[in-house]
């Protein structure tokens, strides 16, 4: 089905651009307040508190998650929900504005995600639509998802297991890109395991033979899991990281020490297949040492459904609305911080997105092609997970500069910028609008939703996240 916006979407544009500054702000005061993980608490209350103010019925703590909330407004219809995310990153504390590298906090937490920017859009979106529902009188309901711990925390996951998108129609998102384009529907899924081996402590010099080093075990296990990677799909990913290497001192045996294993597949059947693998290499270590292993899944993602029907309709929306109308001021600001990338930084932003290198050029305002090749180089979301059980569509807005990369100190400096403002409004307004086209044309919803039921109808799934797994709410504070 093709599809075009709606003429209604002039009037959710315009209702969204009289509200913008307020999320403009909310965007700022979330940057200044940068939390890992299940921790975002004070961000948290900053989006029910505009919540509240903007008139929506407010449910905090859903699903069991102290820093996620559900606002709904309207009544009868089709529901859509609009996905927000405002936790950040370690490490990547860094001022405001400046191209050069500057903590605010030595080794503190900053927006390397742009997540300030994510959250604050998507409500504004569900804001103009909640406002065009009573301006219009139309039968329909929006929700705004607040969803915590998106890096690593698996927050959608554990709310599609607890049924909160049970009774939601269409779910809409999006993230802060270099470019604006419709999202592709390819992520890798993913699950996160710690695994703790247990051994025997005794002085490494006098009696090592009375010893079993847990730190040992989890090393092999590293190097079976290493061993592993030739013999794996080419797109599937395995990450580790040490959160407890058994102490300080070396002449004790180390009696107990834990690694974290991040590992990704395209789908979830390879994904479980090589968690299978992993498991077995770490049971593998601990017969070799004499030890004992515990693994506990923290947290795991599907991978992205894809909703042809939902896509098209977001293009229609992004094409009318252009780009975010980046100024000279803005292209200047980019270009300072372009200087500090590297040209495969800047050549690999463009890869991903299908487009040609353009020389010269800081800012993007074109809007990406909708089957735009590109070199596939993802990661994964839990937005994945919402996507197995609603039919699901996500756009990319233009809000920093081309060669940023993710997860980095620069794109945290350039999450205040007007031209994230600028790119944050556009976010907001294609989401509106794809929302209006689902509530104002019935063949559209119709056309969504036997896309999903046809993918469906071939591919059982299985939330990653089991029913005996807890929230890993402490994950954050290793």
């Amino acid at each position: 089905m093709s599809s075009s916006a709606s003429p209604n979407s002039d009037e959710i544009w315009r209702l969204a651009d009289a509200k913008a500054p307020e999320f403009f702000a909310l965007s700022d005061r979330i940057w200044e307040m940068p939390e890992l993980n299940y921790q975002e608490q004070r961000s948290a209350a900053q989006h029910a508190a505009m919540l509240e103010a903007q008139g929506f019925r407010v449910e905090n703590g859903i699903a069991g998650l102290p820093t996620a909330m559900l606002g709904e407004a309207g009544a009868g219809g089709p529901v859509i929900a609009i996905l927000g995310e405002y936790d950040a990153l370690p490490g990547l504390s860094q001022e405001a504005g400046v191209a050069e590298h500057r903590p605010l906090i030595e080794g503190g937490n900053g927006h390397g995600c742009g997540h300030n920017m994510l959250g604050s859009a998507s409500l504004l979106a569900a804001t103009a639509v909640k406002d065009w529902l009573a301006a219009t009188g139309t039968p329909g309901r929006v929700r705004y998802y607040g969803c915590p711990a998106e890096e690593g925390g698996s927050s959608k996951g554990f709310m599609v297991r607890e049924g909160a998108f049970d009774d939601v129609d269409i779910a809409i998102c999006w993230h802060p890109s270099a470019f604006t384009a419709v999202s592709l529907p390819v992520s890798l899924a993913c699950v996160e395991v710690e695994f703790t081996f247990h051994g025997r402590a005794s002085h490494a010099a006098a009696a090592p033979h009375l010893g079993r080093s847990a730190l040992d075990a989890v090393e092999l296990m590293n190097i079976g899991v290493n061993y592993m990677r030739e013999h794996m799909p080419a797109s599937a990913r395995v990450h580790y990281a040490y959160i407890d290497a058994g102490g300080i001192a070396p002449n004790v045996v180390q009696a107990k020490a834990t690694v974290r294993h991040l590992i990704r597949a395209l789908t979830l059947g390879e994904m479980w297949d090589l968690v299978r693998r992993v498991k077995a290499i770490a049971e593998g270590a601990a017969l070799m040492t004499e030890t004992t292993v515990v693994a506990r899944q923290l947290s795991g993602d599907a991978n992205l459904v894809g909703n042809r029907p939902l896509e098209e309709a977001m293009y229609a929306n992004l094409l009318r609305l252009g780009g975010p109308g980046f100024d000279a001021a803005d292209r200047a600001l980019a270009a300072a911080f372009q200087k500090t990338f590297s040209a495969e930084d800047i050549r690999a932003s463009y890869a991903r997105s299908g487009l040609p290198v353009r020389e010269g050029e800081s800012l993007s305002d074109e809007i990406c092609p909708l089957d735009a090749k590109t070199d596939l180089s993802i990661g994964s979301t839990d937005v994945g997970t919402v996507s197995w059980v609603v039919p699901t569509v996500q756009c990319r807005a233009a809000c920093y500069a081309i060669g940023t990369p993710g997860h980095s100190w620069q794109l945290v400096a350039q999450g205040k910028a007007p031209a994230a403002h600028k790119g944050l409004a556009l976010a907001a307004k294609a989401m509106a609008g794809v929302a209006v086209d689902v509530l104002s044309q019935p063949e559209l919803l119709k056309a969504a939703k036997d896309d999903f039921a046809a993918f469906r109808a071939k591919n059982p799934f299985q939330n990653p996240i089991g029913d005996d797994i807890a929230p890993p709410l402490d994950m954050a504070a290793h």
